[in-house]
C-alpha cells in the first residue's frame, strides 16, 4: 500500500524557515547536503517523523510561488493560544480565525517566511 512520506518545497533562508516552523511546533530532524548545490532540511512534529522537507539551493534567495500551490494544514489544540505564541514571534494570521461552515473546525492561515500558506485547524485529536 502506498503512503505519503513527506512534502517538499524550496526556501530562501534556512535559519528563518527553521525558526518559523519551530514556532509551529516542528523539530529539525536532519540536514542532508545535495552535492555542492543545495541542502535539504527535514522537519517533523514530535513523534511523527520527517514530514516536511525544505530545500535550500545555494545562491537562490527567493522563488515564484506560482498559482498551483495552496497550503499545508497543521492541527492545533487551541487556535487562539497558537496565534498568541506566533504573534510573540511576529507571525500574524491573514485574517482572524473562522469556520468554513456552521459546526466546522475553527481555522486560519499564516504565511511562512517565503510566502507559503499554512492552515492552522483547531482540533482535539
Amino acid at each position: 500500500m502506498s503512503r505519503l512520506l513527506h512534502t517538499c518545497y524550496r526556501i530562501g533562508d534556512i535559519d528563518r524557515s527553521v525558526a518559523f516552523y519551530g514556532a509551529l511546533g516542528f523539530e529539525e530532524l536532519r540536514r542532508v547536503p545535495i552535492r555542492e548545490e543545495a541542502i535539504n532540511v527535514f522537519l517533523g512534529l514530535p513523534g511523527d517523523g520527517p514530514r516536511l522537507e525544505l530545500t535550500h539551493n545555494f545562491g537562490v534567495d527567493s522563488y515564484d510561488l506560482g498559482t498551483g500551490y495552496n497550503h499545508i494544514a497543521i492541527s492545533v489544540p487551541d487556535i487562539h493560544a497558537a496565534l498568541e505564541r506566533l504573534a510573540a514571534q511576529g507571525i500574524t494570521p491573514e485574517k482572524p480565525p473562522y469556520r468554513v461552515r456552521e459546526g466546522g473546525s475553527l481555522l486560519c492561515f499564516v504565511r511562512d517566511p517565503d510566502g507559503y500558506r499554512i492552515e492552522l485547524i483547531e482540533s482535539d485529536d
